[in-house]
């Protein structure tokens, strides 16, 4: 009866703050604005990654890959909040809360992989300079990226069945901006011992690659430390300075999120959610076009132009030495 009653329900309600209209104006300017500087942002990274010879190393496929899962993760719940802080009632299919729940929970867990492959590979680039090229070839980064992505989105899928098989007796009205698990879970009309027990899959997820970064970083200082000159410590230090400061604002939002005493007002909670889920993704971006001189060089070759003709350049070679072959 109870798997019945789930089926039963075509479309869920996302109450967000239907209450507050006027702060529901409010988010979706400041959304809205934050959005686009994450996708523009994201994308430039991403591209910049594509176009440009010089970027062409394991630390900048790894970042290609974080802009990538930033880009992805961000889309996957914010243009339709952004349509529903519009409307006076918002309504999400059933095949849709459970793709964004899936996407959601899944990026984040590959985001806390991600991390971590890029802290081992700026271990290996400071600690083991000279077996660099060995340890990080195509192939190694390749399935490092591959495995992040996999796991995240294997746990996601793992989870995502026991949910979807709980039964929620008809309850259709999710207290979120999107079909975020935990405000799903709370539908649920039967125990939810096995979804708790499997939170620990994310916890060591999130945990574990924690963990690796902050050993990577201690080897890492200690190989800085090593450097006798101010120079060179400083110039080891700047190659791993973005990576630091993201996996700092990262981790520092999660903890500010999940171990602060709960708000008397859920309202609070709520946009503190939106925000952890919103704005640290539209960092990463800025954080890496700030402390990394090569990023800053592509980014104002781009602009002038220079890296588009050199492309547009190199395919004519291209193009001329191939038609040279077969004629």
């Amino acid at each position: 009866m109870g798997r019945t009653n789930q089926t039963a329900v075509a479309e869920y309600v996302l109450l967000g703050l239907h209450e507050h209209h006027n702060l529901e104006l409010v988010l979706f300017v400041l959304c809205l604005g934050i959005y686009s500087i994450n996708v523009l942002g994201n994308t430039l990274l991403f591209g910049l990654n594509l176009l440009d010879p010089r970027l062409h190393s394991p630390m900048y496929f790894f970042l290609s890959n974080l802009s990538l899962m930033d880009l992805c993760g961000t889309s996957s719940f914010v243009p339709l909040m952004l349509v529903n802080f519009l409307k006076t009632q918002s309504t999400i299919s059933f095949p849709g809360c459970a793709l964004q729940m899936y996407l959601t929970l899944a990026l984040g867990s590959t985001e806390c992989l991600l991390l971590a492959v890029m802290a081992c590979d700026r271990y290996v680039a400071i600690c083991q300079p000279l077996r660099y090229s060995a340890l990080m070839s195509r192939q190694t980064c390749a399935w490092m990226a591959a495995l992040s992505w996999g796991t995240g989105f294997a746990n996601s899928l793992l989870h995502s069945i026991v949910t979807w098989s709980l039964p929620f007796c008809g309850h259709n009205v999710i207290h979120h901006f999107f079909c975020e698990i935990l405000a799903v879970l709370k539908l649920a009309c039967e125990d939810i011992s096995l979804n708790a027990l499997l939170t620990l899959t994310t916890v060591v997820l999130t945990l574990a690659p924690l963990l690796l970064i902050c050993l990577s970083y201690v080897f890492i200082l200690a190989a800085i430390l090593r450097v006798p000159s101010a120079a060179g410590r400083r110039k080891a230090f700047s190659t791993c300075s973005a990576h630091l400061t993201v996996v700092v604002v990262f981790y520092g939002t999660i903890c500010f999120m999940y171990f602060k005493s709960k708000s008397k007002d859920p309202t609070m909670d709520k946009i503190l959610t939106l925000f952890y889920g919103l704005v640290t993704p539209s960092l990463n971006p800025i954080i890496y076009s700030l402390r990394n001189a090569e990023m800053k060089a592509a980014t104002i070759a781009l602009l002038r132009g220079d890296l588009l003709s050199r492309k547009m350049s190199h395919f004519s070679c291209r193009s001329l030495t191939l038609s040279g072959r077969t004629g």
